[in-house]
């Protein structure tokens, strides 16, 4: 492979340390892009009833949903690694055009069997995007500078969090169900325009082959794991001999890939990067923030409905406490990165924030106020913000810029899979205590409500008698403590791996470029699309 990995020339002195406006327009299309992979599940959650209504299949209703996850966690590593053959433009594109592709046939399918295909397309297209936009922030910025824009990923996160239920039901309520697919394109175009225009970037030229076999594997291994996930307790009981042959699967296609990646000529997934401790301490503190972020956003707006009472139309608007806090934070956690160079503190005070407002979550129960479960979600968001893009930048930090992609990718895909097996194991936990609490509260009328399901909806709710929905309450509290305990022990382990990650300088760090332009040192340098 060509030499690329200084994509850096001298600073234009006249720039005065500012960005030009071109890296500006070209940072909105990447946070448009970073928006699109994050809202689209969050839109079409509001939307899924009334597809259903249309298109029929209830049966096949998960599917939806699972494709794309399958899709997106699967091709992650694929794109992180085009990305570092073939040039991170290019594959970025692609990945744009791929997922506005899917979202066009989303939008126009006539059964649930089309609909399930094409959003795998438009999942496809997702795995990119991610990967796409952090690999392209870290060609573009160097790591001490990356910690000032941390704040607009972390404000984009939120955004779709908060908004895309809104926006769902908006869209849906006024326009119809198709438009929640639709409104990618014109969003999606901007971002293609503004990329395909503005961002230049080095042209790499692979002189090896992609590796399929590894590909492959990797493939297959990823979609057991999420199956597993996805399955395990709900469609089939973790000990059927589905979930076994699952787990078989995904564990003989993984040492495969392992074994596979030592002998590739050009690995899916270089296993030299993890020889790094620090990108193998991110790894494990990224999983276990995915872990923690989406066991959180999915069990709170769910007790604050069941329990406190709150409408289901304003679900994003209940998680505004957490996401407000990781946002302030994010934004303070990457100036002060960025102004001190300093960093290992944001990983061990956000775990232990994170220790700390799990374990408070865990005490709510059917007396605990709004004004009080708020607090203690802020403590938790608090911690995430300290976590969730300083492990990118460490993760980036900590690998060649010939393997920037890879290391973006590996990283995306811990936090995704983290998120999996968080849903999934606090979802089981939740859902078996349910159950319990209300077969000891409720006797056979409450087995007979949480037989289907252990999660109703305000409808259901409302139709149960007086003391079922007591029991119900009491029984919500006593499943989100069982969950947030678990989450608290799991983040101590990220507690753990914070305290043993190693402080390496920033690439890119020092003082500011003299008034005559004639700093030494590499804040002297700047990169590539500066000087667009």
């Amino acid at each position: 492979m060509a030499d690329t990995t200084d994509i850096t020339v001298a600073a234009d002195a006249g720039t005065g340390g500012k960005k030009p406006r071109s890296v500006r327009v070209v940072l909105l299309a990447l946070m448009i892009a970073m928006m699109l992979a994050m809202l689209d599940n969050m839109i079409i959650g509001t939307a899924m009833p009334t597809i259903v209504g249309e298109l029929g299949g209830l049966e096949h209703l998960s599917w939806v949903v699972t494709s794309y996850t399958l899709a997106t966690a699967a091709s992650t590593p694929l794109w992180g690694k085009l990305g570092d053959m073939y040039g991170r433009k290019g594959t970025f594109l692609s990945s744009i055009v791929l997922f506005l592709i899917g979202s066009a046939l989303s939008g126009m399918a006539q059964d649930m069997g089309q609909l399930i295909g094409f959003r795998a397309i438009q999942g496809l297209g997702a795995g990119g995007l991610m990967v796409g936009v952090m690999a392209i922030i870290g060609d573009l910025i160097p790591p001490r500078e990356r910690g000032k824009y941390q704040g607009m990923m972390a404000g984009v996160m939120a955004l779709a969090m908060i908004g895309g239920p809104l926006v769902g039901g908006t869209i849906t309520d006024n326009w119809g169900w198709r438009w929640a697919f639709y409104i990618n394109l014109p969003l999606g175009a901007v971002a293609l325009v503004a990329v395909s225009a503005v961002l230049h970037l080095p042209k790499k030229r692979a002189q090896a082959r992609i590796d399929y076999p590894g590909a492959v594997l990797l493939t297959v291994g990823i979609t057991a794991i999420v199956l597993v996930t996805t399955w395990g307790g709900t469609e089939y009981a973790w000990s059927s001999a589905r979930i076994m042959e699952l787990i078989g699967i995904g564990v003989a296609a993984l040492v495969g890939f392992v074994f596979w990646q030592t002998r590739a000529a050009e690995p899916v997934l270089p296993l030299h990067i993890f020889r790094s401790r620090n990108f193998t301490l991110m790894s494990v503190i990224g999983f276990i923030t995915g872990f923690v972020m989406f066991g959180a956003t999915l069990f709170l707006p769910f007790y604050q409905q069941a329990v406190q009472g709150a409408s289901a139309t304003n679900s994003g608007l209940l998680l505004l406490p957490m996401l407000g806090a990781m946002l302030v934070t994010s934004m303070v956690a990457g100036r002060v990165t960025t102004s001190t160079g300093r960093y290992k503190v944001f990983p061990v005070l956000g775990s232990a924030l994170m220790i700390v407002g799990l374990y408070l979550l865990s005490t709510m129960d059917t007396g605990t106020s709004r004004l009080t479960s708020g607090v203690f979600m802020a403590v938790v968001g608090l911690g995430m913000g300290c976590l969730m893009q300083i492990t990118m930048l460490v993760a980036q930090n900590s690998v060649e810029m010939k393997d920037m992609g890879v290391a973006s990718s590996s990283a995306t895909l811990f936090r995704t899979l983290g998120s999996s097996f968080g849903v999934a194991i606090m979802g089981a936990l939740f859902n078996h205590r349910v159950q319990d609490v209300m077969a000891e509260r409720a006797g056979a009328l409450g087995s007979k409500v949480t037989e289907q399901s252990a999660q109703l909806d305000q409808a259901s709710l409302a139709k149960l008698p007086e003391a079922a929905r007591e029991a119900y309450q009491h029984a919500v509290a006593a499943g989100t403590h069982s969950a947030f305990l678990l989450g608290a022990a799991v983040a101590v382990l990220a507690l753990a791996a914070a305290v043993f990650v190693k402080e390496v300088p920033l690439k890119g760090a020092g003082p500011k470029p003299a008034e005559d332009g004639t700093a030494g040192g590499p804040a002297s340098r700047t990169p590539v699309a500066e000087a667009v």
